[in-house]
């Protein structure tokens, strides 16, 4: 595969990645030019591009090489939110370059005080943390108005905050902080209040506001995600016990999708490798016969981490504390996408036990290879600054479960690369590439109405899903799944993901409140760092919706787009 083949993918690929009139071939040689350190290294880069085996993050596309003054890093997490206006409007100020650059963010409210609170020098009462999410909201739709990317904004607060129950609430107007997702930093504390119904503190500042009962507000949160789809949930201890770096940070929010828990000015630099171009067809009689090429696989992850490396020096940065931040732990995120698709090529049912054995053995190979590619890279280029060989190897769970001959390397060759595994939703590249399925999720439907959201609102194409539209196969779709099938894929992914997963677990009419609680309770008990539902009878219109049977004429025909800028492009 070089490049995307349905007109509808091209288009969305040259508007949004491409400079003006650059081809796919010409835009692969501009990034890899950029992102290379010498000609065999080019090389290798080109086959994997060009060939769409490895998709680097849009924001990576868009800005590698280009003369745009765009940022190759697609989110980050913002500075610290002191409990004053000052450090409040500064991060709004921060928040706007950073957006205007071309990423996303992230925050934490927690140290904003709650709503009531008495503020002595004005003698007056504090407004609380959801009222100054307005605030980023207004600027981030101001920066949309002015024509630059669509923004994109995750909002955290702590279970403990005495201002919890109005933030599990602010989103349950449709026309409310409409550019924020939001997500509660779940503590182990409180869930062991939960599963014991107990009593639970809300407190601030080591002061507490309130006790309530554990089992009620998790109720209040469970409800909040029945019909809206938010707050998501973030095991925000978990997160931290498992990060490699908790001997020098503290994470308290995460990207606006979810898979990249990062600390105060940290960003996400992401790709994702494309499994189904490594699905190798051969012709048996009148049938085709599939396979993975596991070994290709493995061949790859050298040449992307180096690649993906250089990002971090090579890219513009819109604040400097982002800078030395990145530089300081030289973040990377590996991923995956077309998983569906390829479990509908070989035959395996999502979440099936054998399903389950194939995700192991792909991410095993992703995770362990690219941990021993960024260690061989330290022995060459060094480690990143912050690298502690013993408390690197010793403080995480995550690092501590590695198998020992990797650890051994790391010990003796140290790490370039703090993190290197996260696996996001990939909505945008894996249309682009055809519309295969997305991230680590089954495929949604055979066709889809899908709506993309641009400056000006939403726009919808229909599409048929990869499989279905090249070799005619009617593979399994969301509706032929059980939760448990979404859950036991997320369990299984999560030991090789050193950051985390934006997964979404679609939920069907059949399942009942009491069964929806039960999926939480089951992320929590299977070690996941977060968990998202979207039901589709819920009141929150999605994305992606089932469509009727596409016409040819309607999978090419005319559709809107939206470009870096966030210029509307229409194909009459």
């Amino acid at each position: 595969m070089s490049g995307p083949t349905v007109d509808v993918c091209e288009k969305l690929h040259a508007e949004k990645y491409r400079l003006p009139k650059e081809s796919f071939e010409e835009a692969i040689h501009r990034i890899t030019y950029a992102l290379c350190d010498d000609d065999k290294h080019s090389e290798q880069l080109k086959d994997i591009f060009l060939n769409m085996r490895f998709m680097p993050a849009g924001r990576i596309q868009s800005a590698m090489g280009s003369p745009r003054d765009v940022t190759a890093f697609n989110c980050f997490v913002s500075g610290t939110i002191e409990d004053s206006m000052e450090s409040i409007m500064s991060k709004a100020t921060e928040a706007a370059e950073t957006m205007r650059r071309g990423g996303g963010i992230g925050y934490d409210f927690n140290r904003i005080r709650p709503m009531g609170d008495r503020i002595v020098s004005l003698d007056s009462s504090a407004s609380g943390p959801v009222s100054f999410m307005h605030i980023f909201d207004a600027v981030c739709r101001t920066i949309i108005s002015a024509g630059h990317r669509r923004g994109a904004m995750m909002g955290v607060l702590r279970v403990d905050h005495p201002d919890i129950e109005v933030f599990i609430r602010a989103k349950q107007n449709a026309n409310e902080l409409t550019n924020f997702n939001i997500s509660i930093g779940i503590t182990d504390e409180f869930m062991d209040c939960v599963i014991n119904n107990k009593q639970f503190q809300l407190k601030f500042n080591g002061k507490v506001y309130n006790e309530i009962n554990a089992v009620a507000l998790w109720d209040e949160i469970m409800r909040a995600n029945w019909d809206w789809a938010e707050p998501g949930v973030l095991f925000i201890d978990r997160v931290n016990e498992d990060n490699p770096l908790n001997y020098c940070e503290t994470i308290e929010s995460t990207n606006p999708c979810g898979e990249q828990p990062l600390p105060p000015y940290g960003a996400c630099l992401l790709g994702s490798f494309n499994l189904v171009q490594y699905i190798e067809e051969v012709k048996v009689s009148d049938s085709s016969k599939f396979s993975f090429l596991y070994n290709k696989l493995k061949e790859d992850i050298s040449p992307v981490v180096r690649a993906m490396d250089n990002v971090v020096d090579r890219t513009n940065y819109p604040l400097k504390q982002q800078e030395i931040e990145s530089k300081n732990k030289r973040r990377i995120g590996l991923g995956i996408t077309g998983l569906g698709n390829v479990l509908t090529l070989l035959g395996l049912k999502y979440g099936s036990p054998e399903a389950i054995k194939f995700i192991k053995k792909v991410l095993g190979i992703i995770c362990y290879s690219s941990y021993e590619a960024s260690s061989d890279l330290a022995k060459e280029k060094g480690s990143f600054p912050l690298f502690n060989k013993d408390k690197y190897l010793n403080s995480s769970v995550f690092v501590s479960k590695l198998p020992e001959d990797i650890r051994k390397k790391i010990a003796s060759h140290g790490m370039r690369n703090s993190h290197l595994m996260s696996i996001a939703p990939t909505g945008t590249i894996s249309l682009c590439a055809d519309n295969i399925s997305s991230g680590i999720e089954p495929v949604f439907a055979l066709e889809v109405n899908r709506t993309l959201i641009g400056e000006n609102g939403p726009t919808t194409v229909k599409l048929k899903d990869y499989v279905y539209n090249w070799y005619g196969i009617k593979g399994e779709t969301v509706d032929d799944l059980d939760t448990d099938a979404h859950l036991a894929t997320q369990i299984a992914a999560q030991p090789f993901i050193d950051s985390a997963i934006s997964k979404t677990i679609n939920v069907g009419d059949s399942v009942t409140f009491e069964e929806f609680k039960n999926i939480y309770k089951k992320a929590w008990k299977g070690n996941l760092k977060g968990v998202t539902t979207f039901r589709l009878s819920g009141k929150r219109y999605g994305i992606l919706n089932k469509a009727e049977p596409a016409t040819k004429d309607e999978l090419n025909g005319s559709a809107c787009f939206f470009d870096e800028t966030g210029s509307k492009s229409c194909d009459q």
